[in-house]
């Protein structure tokens, strides 16, 4: 069916509400609009679905809202006890976040399966940590996470409160794409089956965070005194947040022009805290009260953005990579000096997440191990090693300021990184140190390494397409070297394979995905691959120099390569 005539046929259709008939009157005249509304389906990957908010097929509405929910209702109906365990559903503060959980809720409901619905917004982790601590069969988060604010999107966990595994997934999408007709699924909103997440879920996961401090005495010196400003940036995070951080102690004070659940997230270009534009009300507010430290998280606060006073005492946004490299020495650190370090201790990393981590685990005599872009792979991992014992999870961390330690929850969580952040800085505090400080000794001791990574934006109907050709063209182009570093070897992802320069070829052993890796040498890589979640062709460089003036310098050679390469298979 042409989308012309998929979009008549919703705009004739009786069971269209009122108000989303009025949308599709409205863009009549534009072709453009129309072909990417119902030119192609939005696609439910491993992560769900996301996409920007409207009417249509290639869009976040009710309709397709009640369409994922169905397919998800027919497999569930498939699982030993499913209906009865249930799924629990939570959502954050964007735009229609929570018309969409009462809509999925209704549908679940309507197939005879109970739903647990959360009273109010919360956080990714607490979704998380609810699956298992309810024992439902599956969970709903309504976020799109860091995502522009015309976006929304829908995310499917398993039981073991990770993201659904791919073969679950691709079950799933069997029975979605049996529903051709989006307007012909409904639901029973007031379904008794529908009940209200016990209240005691959120004093058990603040319970189960308390546990995972490291660093008490510290707390308990200089909790009170640290000046620490934190910014929910519109999201869910402000409650339980300032929640854990009160529980130790830890003195916070809070951007309350930004914690109010504005859908627009209007004081805000992204809500994404990676930028430090994102920070910027907080940064001022920290400057104005002297404050030591600045935290921001996303919406659905799985991210944690953090910035810090440098020796000059001007406040600087640290990296996802700076915050996960601080967390992880921080973190095996104290476990070491408690002698509570596991012997079989591992901690996860996604393969575009900074290279410092490999030497700073090989000191500490951990295992590390790599996933793919994604917090579920690290997840499995915790679910495989609960169930072998051969290694014992301490931490996970990922590039776009996603951290977690502890097991509580299967996916990145900004609530503990908080906690964990805070007791850190009350930490150095204790022992006469500063964050910023211990940043610089980490580099002294282990060598610099600068992480970056850069965004090619893409539009239309076809961009997944055309980003993905864009990679597939890499892999058929010979690389000698970026500037002066020598490519040692490439990893194809889509593949499973290291081919090095030598000729060997190895299997990478793990999860495939469409991504393109270059091992530099002296331990430095470039990384290509499309974004999941945004129309974005995604390049990650990570540079290690011998300080940051040479990784500067060589970062924009680097640079100015992959760019020619690119503009090669283009």
């Amino acid at each position: 069916m042409s989308y012309q005539t998929l979009y008549e046929s919703w705009l004739r259709d009786p069971r269209l509400a009122p108000a989303d008939r009025a949308e599709l009157e409205a863009i009549a005249g534009d072709e453009k609009e129309k072909e990417y509304r119902f030119g192609g389906e939005l696609e439910f990957g491993t992560a769900g679905m996301r996409g920007i908010i409207g009417c249509g097929v290639n869009m976040m509405n009710v309709y397709t809202v009640r369409r994922a929910t169905q397919g998800l209702s027919e497999y569930i109906g498939t699982l030993p006890a499913g209906k009865e365990r249930g799924v629990v559903i939570s959502y954050d503060t964007r735009k229609n976040s929570r018309v969409f959980a009462e809509a999925a809720a209704g549908v679940l409901a309507k197939n005879g399966i109970r739903a647990y619905v959360f009273s109010r917004v919360h956080p990714v982790p607490m979704l998380s940590y609810a699956v298992r601590r309810l024992g439902t069969v599956a969970g709903i988060m309504i976020t799109a996470s860091h995502n522009p604010k015309e976006y929304n999107g829908y995310k499917v966990y398993g039981e073991d409160g990770a993201q659904m595994s791919p073969e679950a997934t691709q079950v799933v999408v069997g029975f979605i794409q049996k529903i051709t007709d989006y307007l012909s699924v409904d639901g029973d909103e007031t379904s008794p089956l529908i009940v209200p997440v016990p209240a005691s879920v959120d004093d058990d996961y603040i319970a189960e965070l308390s546990k995972l401090t490291l660093s008490d005495e510290a707390v308990k010196k200089c909790g009170k005194d640290l000046k620490l400003v934190y910014t929910p940036v519109h999201g869910s995070g402000y409650i339980p947040v300032t929640a854990i951080l009160k529980k130790l102690g830890i003195n916070v004070t809070v951007v309350e022009a930004q914690t109010s659940e504005d859908p627009a997230f209007s004081t805000v270009a992204v809500p994404n805290p990676e930028f430090k534009e994102t920070l910027s009300m907080g940064i001022a507010l920290a400057n104005e009260i002297k404050a030591d430290v600045v935290f921001g998280t996303d919406p659905d606060s799985d991210r944690l953005g953090v910035a810090v006073k440098n020796d000059a005492g001007e406040f600087v946004a640290l990296s996802g990579n700076q915050v996960g490299i601080l967390l992880l020495d921080y973190i095996l650190t104290r476990l070491k000096e408690e002698g509570k370090l596991p012997a079989n201790a591992a901690v996860v990393k996604s393969f575009v997440t900074t290279g410092m981590a490999k030497a700073i685990c090989e000191d500490f005599g951990v295992a590390l191990f790599e996933t793919p872009v994604g917090f579920k792979f690290i997840g499995e991992k915790i679910k495989d090693w609960e169930k072998d014992g051969s290694h014992t999870y301490v931490f996970g961390f990922e590039e776009s300021c996603g951290y977690l330690r502890g097991t509580h929850a299967r996916d990145k969580d900004a609530v503990v990184a908080s906690m964990l952040c805070a007791e850190m800085v009350c930490y150095y505090a204790y022992i006469g140190k500063t964050v910023w400080g211990r940043l610089q000794e980490i580099y002294q001791k282990y060598g610099f390494v600068l992480d970056k990574n850069i965004s090619i934006q893409y539009a239309g109907l076809n961009a997944m397409k055309e980003m993905n050709a864009v990679v597939d063209a890499l892999k058929t182009v010979n690389v000698t070297n970026f500037a002066s570093f020598a490519v040692e070897a490439v990893r194809d992802y889509s593949a499973d394979v290291r081919r090095a320069k030598d000729g060997s070829v190895q299997k990478l052993g793990i999860p495939k995905c469409n991504c393109v890796y270059y091992e530099l040498a002296g331990g430095s890589f470039v990384c290509v691959r499309p974004s999941g979640t945004e129309p974005k062709l995604k390049i990650y460089f990570s540079i290690k120099a011998k300080d940051e003036a040479a990784a500067d310098a060589a970062l924009g050679e680097v640079k100015t390569a992959v760019e020619t390469l690119l503009k090669s298979v283009k």
